[in-house]
């Protein structure tokens, strides 16, 4: 399980070290992809991903939408292990695309991590509190049912 926010520097070669919580559950190998909705990365444990994976390779091949979510995070899902220093490299299409250079958010999000570039992570943030606070409480109701 996967939670809390932690800033990471990235090398030149597009390594970035995981925090130590997180290594065991991504020793096994893990795999990354875009996320089609934010310029981030989502990191998922490979048996995660393959559940993930296997839903995603069952939806149906005519429908535009469905290649569409296909196409974007089965393409770009690439495997990536941790080094023994607990590094993990990112390829240079994927950081591009999420934006990363030398510093980025990790922001666990239960049976993942979503991968951020810290600049883009603070807007985002900002943007989604005054939000909140715009809507003056006004939650979806699936959302009215939980109880925290």
């Amino acid at each position: 399980m996967f939670r809390g926010a932690n800033v990471a520097n990235m090398d030149a070669k597009g390594r970035i070290v995981m925090p130590t919580r997180y290594r065991a559950c991504l020793q096994g190998g893990s795999i990354v992809t875009i996320d089609t909705e934010e310029r981030c990365l989502m990191l998922y444990p490979q048996r995660v991903w393959e559940e993930i994976e296997s839903k995603l390779a069952t939806l149906p091949s005519f429908n535009p939408q469905a290649r569409r979510i296909q196409r974007l995070l089965i393409g770009h899902a690439t495997e990536v292990e941790l080094d023994a220093q607990g590094r993990m490299l990112l390829p240079p299409l994927l950081r591009e695309y999420a934006g990363l250079d030398k510093r980025a958010v990790l922001v666990g999000q239960g049976k993942k991590i979503e991968l951020w570039a810290e600049t883009h992570w603070q807007e985002c943030r900002s943007m989604w509190l005054k939000e909140e606070l715009r809507l003056d409480g006004e939650l979806p109701d699936v959302v009215k049912l939980l109880s925290l």
